[in-house]
């Protein structure tokens, strides 16, 4: 019984593309800093690869902060709920960090990962800039 409870929960994180990698990233800002590990995906591989980076962000529906990535990222299977601290792409380039629970419409979205600790602090209106890097 437990085997088989393993083998579902590793084709649930296989599918939905939640399978978090060993790589940490930390994202910082002025508002205040979280840490992210990233997904076991080729795009959260390819975000992986352009580190560091700066992105302007900008608010969008009160649910997230969303900004553009200098390159695209390799297309991945996606899934249309979230929750806070998702990390996500929309578009191949579009990036986002979700800081309340919820469902985006179709095609959905690729996970990158899932941060934790303080996301309130992006839980305000308004832009911020952002700065991601591996973390120590």
């Amino acid at each position: 019984m437990l085997k088989l409870m393993i083998s579902a929960a590793a084709l649930t994180m296989a599918i939905d593309g939640t399978a978090m990698a060993q790589e940490r990233i930390r994202i910082s800002s002025d508002w205040g800093e979280v840490t992210a590990d990233l997904a076991d995906n080729e795009a959260a591989k390819a975000l992986a690869q352009m580190l560091p980076l700066t992105i302007k962000m900008s608010d969008h529906l009160r649910q997230e902060k969303t900004g553009n990535l200098p390159a695209e990222l390799p297309e991945q299977l996606r899934q249309r709920d979230f929750s806070v601290g998702t990390l996500g792409l929309w578009n191949s380039d579009h990036f986002v960090i979700y800081y309340r629970n919820g469902r985006v419409p179709s095609p959905g979205i690729i996970v990158l990962g899932k941060a934790t600790g303080g996301l309130s602090i992006f839980d305000r209106p308004g832009s911020v800039t952002v700065r991601i890097e591996r973390s120590d």
